[in-house]
């Protein structure tokens, strides 16, 4: 067992079906697919090179691709049955580390709801979203952290869907209250992207995002400038003593960029509010993407050697 006190954690794609139907021409990878696109030997070969680098934490998006018992009418073509989802988190603790759940209920990431997607803020939308809520953490044993996404929640980010859902001020408090209320109701503690309203509207996160809450704001630069605006909320969020989960990621030919998260952290968040790293990859886990999701897997592994000397 890892039995560092900080988490070094890396998402991998169960499902990649966050977006809508209509396809960014600058990013063909993403768009919904009814099939499960998973490779295996892949999926298999990224959680053991996880542990050999030394991470301590898988965190699995789960998406449409698990035949939930309460609705499983969200599952796509070959989706996962929820005894093989258990045997999975069984293999991923025996080699020692934690399996957290991802569920994103951000209206720009939420193509995996199927039907219930275009319900946003109905009373049949919250009875599904707790019935999800309260069935995974039933499947991951009440897991420690549960990752609710909500980022990138504008117009802005969804300029390439036909059906749009962007949530402000209140409607989208109402509903965060919610998820955060079946997540802790259910025994474990939400986890999110703070960024949409972080980088929106400041005044509004501060005033009342809960310090229950953990917080992963993201920069995928490589240099991390304490004066950029993105890269300046990590510093805010530490100020007003969030806890944080910084988020770097190896989706293009950012190599630095984990490494620079970390670096930067260990900087300027107190080590007591520093619970550790998230390192993505931003792509299916099929064969084309191989030398990605590996390589960012040892990227985060290096990150850790040099936070440790």
């Amino acid at each position: 067992m890892n039995t560092d006190n900080k988490i070094w954690g890396c998402l991998l794609h169960l499902s990649f079906n966050m977006w809508e139907e209509y396809i960014s021409p600058h990013r063909p990878f993403r768009g919904f697919r009814p099939d499960l696109e998973l490779s295996q030997s892949l999926w298999d070969d990224a959680i053991d090179a996880m542990a050999k680098e030394g991470m301590n934490m898988v965190v699995i998006d789960l998406g449409d691709a698990v035949k939930y018992d309460s609705h499983p009418e969200i599952a796509i073509n070959n989706a996962w049955s929820t005894s093989r989802l258990r045997e999975e988190i069984k293999r991923i603790r025996s080699l020692g580390m934690e399996a957290i759940p991802k569920l994103n209920f951000s209206a720009g990431h939420d193509a995996w709801l199927g039907e219930y997607s275009k319900m946003v803020s109905t009373e049949e939308y919250y009875t599904v979203c707790s019935d999800l809520i309260r069935e995974v953490c039933d499947l991951f044993d009440t897991p420690r952290f549960f990752h609710l996404g909500m980022d990138e929640e504008s117009a802005g980010h969804q300029s390439y869907y036909n059906y749009v859902v962007v949530r402000k001020n209140d409607v989208w408090w109402g509903d965060f209250y919610f998820l955060v209320g079946e997540v802790e109701k259910n025994g474990s503690r939400a986890w999110i992207w703070p960024d949409y309203m972080l980088w929106n509207e400041p005044e509004q996160f501060f005033k009342k995002m809960p310090k229950s809450v953990v917080q992963s704001n993201w920069y995928y630069g490589e240099k991390l400038n304490p004066e950029d605006k993105y890269v300046k909320e990590y510093i805010d969020l530490e100020k007003l003593e969030y806890d944080q989960i910084p988020t770097g990621s190896y989706h293009d030919y950012n190599t630095g960029s984990i490494g620079s998260t970390v670096e930067f952290s260990k900087k300027y968040i107190d080590d007591s509010r520093l619970l550790g790293f998230l390192q993505t990859f931003w792509r299916p886990t099929i064969e084309e993407n191989r030398d990605r999701i590996i390589g960012g897997i040892e990227l985060l592994g290096k990150a850790k050697q040099e936070y440790y000397k």
